[in-house]
């Protein structure tokens, strides 16, 4: 079995050698290494974009907007993923982004993962009639059973997922006073035994 270290390495060279520089590289590598962490087929994908790439054309986009569409050729993933790392700031303002036409949408996924956790909000996922729920890059959930991803999303949407606690106050409060049993009264004793609380100066 191929360690993470090896496969990140061999993803950054490989994607040199298909024209990326050194710097994209380094984040495709990345990203592979993620995929491939979390169980889903990085390698598989990442060798059949750059077979396709030798022969197909893939459209750059550079600014995100809300609502973004190519008509023609289908989006770059790399391209988008490192667009969309760079314009974080001002894309994690938008509560929906919605994309039509992008190749190898997997790929482009492990760049949102890693925007999750740069961000500390969980990121939802729409495409194809699939849902993948982005865990800060910690996990990646999702609703299909099967890794077969498509070559090519038509539609897809991203949700921005605003952090709030998973119970109500109430709950909170119950657990709460349950923790206060563990509580201990201060007393004179204790004071005394207290770090720096020692009357005598031993230096």
């Amino acid at each position: 079995m191929k360690s993470l270290s090896e496969i990140e390495t061999t993803a950054k060279r490989a994607s040199k050698a298909a024209g990326f520089s050194w710097g994209e590289a380094e984040e495709i590598g990345k990203c592979i290494r993620q995929l491939e962490m979390f169980g889903l087929p990085g390698i598989k994908h990442l060798n059949s974009y750059f077979n396709d790439k030798k022969k197909n054309t893939y459209e750059n986009l550079s600014s995100i907007n809300q609502s973004n569409s190519s008509s023609s050729n289908p989006y770059c993933p790399i391209i988008l993923g490192i667009s969309f790392l760079d314009q974080l700031k001002i894309v994690e303002n938008y509560e929906k982004i919605y994309f039509s036409n992008i190749a190898y949408p997997i790929i482009f996924l492990s760049f949102l993962s890693r925007s999750s956790e740069i961000i500390g909000k969980k990121i939802n996922v729409k495409f194809e009639e699939k849902e993948i729920f982005l865990n800060l890059n910690v996990n990646i959930y999702s609703n299909f059973l099967n890794l077969e991803f498509p070559k090519n999303s038509k539609n897809l949407e991203i949700n921005f997922i605003d952090n709030k606690d998973n119970f109500n106050e109430e709950e909170w409060k119950s657990l709460y006073r349950l923790s206060e049993n563990t509580f201990v009264e201060e007393t004179d004793s204790l004071k005394k035994g207290a770090a720096g609380a020692g009357l005598t100066d031993n230096d």
